[in-house]
This record gives structure tokens, C-alpha cells and sequence, in this order.
């Protein structure tokens, strides 16, 4: 007679952080802490950085200043010298010799 209500008990006691872990997973994300570590559920996380409406007005915005126009870019991503590489380059014969001081 005395295990009826200790099995009764030991079910609800099992059953009440389920219960509770359902009623956290539905307002947010949980985070779990074992030995003070703390772990969050990172699945939860991205799906809430998903849903993000101005995530993909960014990522636009993102790719549109990635593709600059050639003729606005800096010479040395175009493949030109620019002056102050052609006067490392030349060193102390820059302005004076054809020869470069370094090849």
C-alpha cells in the first residue's frame, strides 16, 4: 500500500520537468546547466535568427555593395600600379632611371 503513493508521486515528479520544458520550448529557448556550464539551444536560436524579415533586405543590400563597378574600384584590385607601389618598386632610382632598384 505504501508504494501506491510513491509511485504516484515519483511519476508526477518526472513528469512535472516535461511538462515545464514544454511550456519553455514554447515561450523561447532554453538553456541547460550542467556542472555550471551553461548550454543553449542553438536549433531554437537559429530558427529565431532566421525568421528575420530585415535579414534579407541586409543580406540584398550586402551583395549590392560587394558588386562595385570596375570603374569605381582602387587600381590595385584592377591589376594597376598604383604610385606608391611604383615608388617602392623603383626606390631611390624613382624619377631617375628606367632600371628598378627591385625586380
Amino acid at each position: 500500500m505504501k508504494r501506491l503513493p510513491t509511485l504516484a508521486s515519483l511519476l508526477l515528479c518526472t513528469a512535472l520537468p516535461l511538462l515545464a520544458h514544454a511550456e519553455t520550448a514554447a515561450k523561447g529557448c532554453t538553456e541547460v546547466t550542467v556542472d555550471g556550464y551553461k548550454s543553449p539551444d542553438y536549433g531554437c536560436l537559429g530558427q529565431q535568427m532566421g525568421n528575420n524579415a530585415d535579414a534579407a533586405k541586409a543580406a540584398q543590400k550586402n551583395r549590392e555593395a560587394q558588386n562595385v563597378p570596375v570603374q569605381k574600384r582602387p587600381p590595385n584590385q584592377v591589376g594597376l600600379s598604383t604610385p606608391a607601389a611604383t615608388s617602392i618598386r623603383m626606390g631611390n632610382t624613382f624619377g631617375t632611371s628606367v632600371k628598378p632598384q627591385r625586380p
